[in-house]
């Protein structure tokens, strides 16, 4: 069970691009705005030195008509050592899928050890002799972090000097050390190579987003949040700005250079289009997933204060490069609202994120975001209990994993205790059918009332490969959501297994 843990966690932890991009974002972002902090999955919260049963408040919930899934994977609460560090886990999946490739990052970053490279991204110091030439040598840097045999494991620095790695001329994404290889490896290969080529595009395009050459259209919605049930919608409602957004892009000096900088040829602009528009998915799928859950939940936007929504767990995948603006979207979901206040908090949220502990009513109309760098609980207890922030209408967290390993689990014990015993209505998203009947299993198992789940309708439709094992099938961030309120759950254990094998 503990190898079948460590492959989970590896699973998730390293569906991440590349390290040299991301200490490149967090350089370039400094300079221009003094901000700092890369960009991570996800966060666990620390345990508690003691549990209690907390006072319940009432609520309510309106359920939604959800898909269920396929199968159900029991996973036992086995509770190990407390407070993993999710960085460190991140790097021991990258050892223990291909040996040596943690090196490879750190040194194509010009970096000595792991602790170097954590005391950067925390923000506690500058690198040494960071930064590259031009951007041709950025892009070569990160492209050499993806080198190494995807059959064998085979790093560059392990081949004869007769060999070189060489791509797969279809995906141009994953490598092999020689035709033996590629051959054995194509019966598995063939399954996700057109999906890879998608991949291999949209982690280059992804630095329109960093540098603000490509900005989301935005405004008031023309239609009702009601109507708006998925992308295909939301697209078609944003058709005429969007199309003229991407037109703008596709021809823009940016894009030129981009393309005169990878090492390879620009695609038609039909691929850059719909890559773009891949990344649109993948920046707004969190603040439209948090509307998906204020709705579901019934909750009551033209309260009078505002509402407030926590996103528990939070990292720099949420904070860092996150602008105010970026939430503009949910707000336009909820027209006539009297305020959102978002909430980030978790161990690994952007050092610089904005800070705020205000409990002032919020201007109408209005997306407020803010962070708190610390564990839930402890938020809970110094914040919220003693009435220096707002009561939570609504807890989201984005993959928190719990489900990957007994650490993560133990780690994530108090916070879910907490969300059930002050009945919160809570959403978490995770990747996959597996990972969501996993959660399932374990939210049963913990008694508490799963209100709904299934298939999220603003889930990211830009795929995401397993960095170190490039052949597995690639996920989509926020893909399924679970919603739960307090305990006494509607499913036993046994009902919820009937239930899901029953199929969709």
């Amino acid at each position: 069970s503990d190898l079948k843990g460590q492959l989970q966690v590896s699973h998730n932890l390293d569906r991440r691009r590349s390290s040299i991009y991301f200490t490149w974002k967090k350089e370039r972002r400094k300079e221009a705005e003094g901000l700092a902090g890369p960009r991570y999955q996800w966060t666990a919260m620390a345990p508690r030195s003691r549990q209690r049963r907390h006072k319940k408040p009432p609520s309510s919930v309106t359920p939604m008509v959800v898909t269920p899934p396929t199968v159900v994977t029991s996973v036992p609460l086995t509770l190990s050592k407390p407070d993993p560090s999710i960085d460190a886990l991140g790097f021991f999946s990258l050892e223990n899928n291909v040996p040596g490739l943690s090196q490879l990052i750190l040194q194509k970053l010009n970096m000595k050890s792991y602790e170097e490279y954590k005391l950067v991204l925390d923000g506690g110091a500058s690198v040494s002799g960071f930064g590259f030439r031009c951007l041709r040598e950025m892009f070569q840097k990160m492209e050499d972090t993806f080198q190494f045999c995807a059959h064998c494991r085979v790093l560059p620095s392990g081949l004869s000097d007769s060999k070189v790695l060489r791509q797969c001329k279809r995906c141009r994404n994953v490598y092999y050390c020689g035709p033996e290889c590629q051959r054995s490896d194509w019966p598995e290969h063939r399954k996700v190579c057109q999906e890879l080529r998608l991949v291999a595009v949209d982690r280059l395009m992804e630095w329109l987003l960093v540098t603000g050459a490509f900005v989301l259209p935005s405004g008031p919605w023309p239609c009702v949040a009601e109507v708006v049930q998925g992308w295909d919608i939301w697209f078609s409602m944003r058709h005429l700005q969007l199309e003229a957004t991407l037109d703008a892009v596709i021809g823009s000096h940016a894009m030129n250079t981009l393309w005169a900088n990878v090492g390879r040829p620009r695609p038609d602009p039909d691929v850059l289009q719909g890559s773009l528009k891949r990344l649109l998915t993948d920046a707004l799928s969190r603040p439209l997933t948090l509307g998906l859950g204020l709705r579901a939940s019934g909750i009551d936007i033209g309260k009078t204060g505002g509402s407030t929504v926590h996103v528990v767990g939070a990292s720099h995948v949420e904070t860092f490069l996150t602008r105010p603006g970026d939430y503009d979207e949910l707000g336009y979901m909820f027209p006539g609202h009297l305020g959102l206040r978002v909430i980030m908090v978790g161990i690994d949220v952007s050092a610089d994120f904005t800070q705020s502990t205000s409990t002032s009513p919020l201007e109408p109309g209005t997306v407020q975001l803010s962070g708190h760098r610390g564990l839930y609980h402890d938020f809970w207890e110094e914040q919220v209990e003693t009435g220096q922030i707002a009561h939570p209408d609504l807890v989201v967290a984005f993959h928190p994993g719990f489900h990957a390993s007994p650490d993560l689990m133990e780690a994530w014990l108090p916070t879910l205790l907490l969300l059930r015993d002050y009945e919160i209505p809570t959403l978490i998203t995770v990747y996959s059918h597996q990972e969501l009947a996993a959660s399932l299993q374990i939210l049963v198992d913990l008694d508490t009332h799963i209100t709904a789940y299934g298939a999220n309708p603003f889930a990211s439709l830009k795929p995401e490969q397993v960095y170190s094992n490039p052949n597995k099938q690639p996920v989509y961030c926020s893909a399924y959501y679970i919603m739960f309120l307090g305990s006494s759950c509607q499913l036993d254990g046994r009902q919820l297994e009937e239930k899901v094998d029953g199929g969709v």
